[in-house]
């Protein structure tokens, strides 16, 4: 069948659901769940795929509301897999345009599967939840999720993966930050702040030299490098000298090599603290997202269906970098993840501002304008056997 056959039947399955894709994103956008509680986010996507015949798997990789989703053709090719995320953040609920993000990705898959049985292969769709960083909790562990696909498997038979993201300028894949979590843990000894205060031992004191002390520090740190964190816990009433206090800090660079250098220097600091004033730290560690293999013939691959879909792509050089757990799926197989335009140039992702664009009707346009770029990256994979090497020789040729 002449491929514009194909991309018209994937554009008619995009139509004939586009009304079903927008109610699910909307449903999500009004139930936003943090970090391994999407129970009602992750049940919308599961449905709208068992809907269509996927062999749908829940609870992977060991989180309760992550899915692995499947429909393979009866002819042998290419595994095609698309990324879904759909969790919210803290206070703010969908200020990084997560509930579009997974319904893209699923109505993508179900449009790339209508022609499976023409093309050959298989279509997959990972449902990583907690991207922005995991609480945790009964629904799974804190860390880096999509790194525990990876762990678990679950790439293993994927040839490339896709997703897209919205933003303030539709973009091609770019560079982000490798990054670590640290969780400080002061303990000291309560007494009254103004009768004993000499009888206690202050561990918010302890916390607010650390923080000064890593201040310090980032006069020191080289371009790129970002440091930053909160005080979580400093003390339950000012007239008692507080006996716990607590922070926690990102280390962002430009590799998993650099953020790992750089650790041990706040660690030192935070034992030097502890010292200095009697108290005791704890430090825990989590493991963040890896820095983004980049993919230039892929993302050639999404310029040429980005630009047909209308949009206008900004290529100028890249200005600011963010971090994400597709880091790790792209050092694992061939991966994009372009940036959609769902609102004003000048849109700063976890703002009011940009959930507003999440929910907004130029947003949901962008959900099917991304569905469409994604099925026909993918379309073109599954079909183009010098594409695919591309792709993939692009990627051995990297680190």
């Amino acid at each position: 069948m002449p491929l514009n056959t194909l991309q018209l039947t994937l554009d008619n399955t995009l139509e004939q659901h586009s009304a079903n894709f927008i109610t699910v994103a909307k449903a999500i956008f009004q139930n936003p769940e943090t970090g391994n509680n999407e129970y009602f986010a992750s049940e919308q996507l599961t449905q709208l795929l068992s809907a269509q015949g996927f062999d749908v798997t829940r609870h992977v990789a060991g989180h309760e509301t992550a899915f692995y989703a499947l429909k393979t053709s009866h002819k042998p090719g290419p595994t095609i897999a698309f990324l879904a995320e759909y969790d919210a953040l803290i206070g703010i609920g969908h200020a990084c345009g997560h509930n579009l993000i997974g319904t893209t990705s699923v109505a993508a898959t179900i449009a790339l599967a209508s022609v499976l049985e023409e093309t050959g292969g298989r279509v997959v769709v990972l449902g990583t939840p907690a991207e922005e960083g995991g609480l945790a909790g009964p629904g799974g562990p804190k860390g880096n999720v999509k790194k525990r696909f990876v762990e678990a498997g679950l790439l293993n038979d994927v040839d490339v993966a896709l997703m897209v993201h919205p933003a303030g300028k539709t973009r091609l894949t770019e560079a982000t930050l490798a990054n670590n979590h640290l969780y400080f843990h002061f303990y000291g000894k309560p007494s009254h702040a103004a009768s004993a205060p000499h009888e206690g031992i202050n561990a918010l004191d302890a916390l607010v030299l650390l923080y000064n002390g890593i201040s310090v520090l980032r006069q020191q740190l080289p371009d790129g490098v970002r440091v930053h964190g909160i005080i979580t816990n400093g003390g339950q009433a000012p007239n008692v000298i507080p006996e716990y206090a607590s922070a926690h800090y990102y280390i962002r660079a430009d590799s998993r090599e650099v953020v790992e250098a750089l650790e041990p220097r706040l660690r030192a600091i935070a034992q030097g603290v502890a010292l200095a004033t009697g108290t005791r730290v704890e430090i825990d560690h989590q493991i963040g997202p890896r820095d983004f293999k980049l993919n230039t013939a892929l993302d050639a691959l999404l310029l040429e269906e980005l630009t047909l879909a209308g949009e206008q792509v900004d290529v100028s050089p890249q200005k600011n970098k963010v971090s994400t757990d597709a880091g790790d799926i792209s050092h694992a197989v061939p991966t994009a993840h372009p940036w959609l335009k769902i609102g004003p140039d000048d849109l700063i992702f976890h703002t009011v501002p940009f959930r507003e664009a999440a929910n907004s009707e130029r947003g949901y346009q962008a959900l099917l304008i991304g569905a469409r770029v994604l099925a026909r990256t993918g379309l073109r994979l599954l079909t183009d056997a010098d594409a695919l090497h591309d792709v993939k020789a692009d990627f051995a040729r990297q680190p």
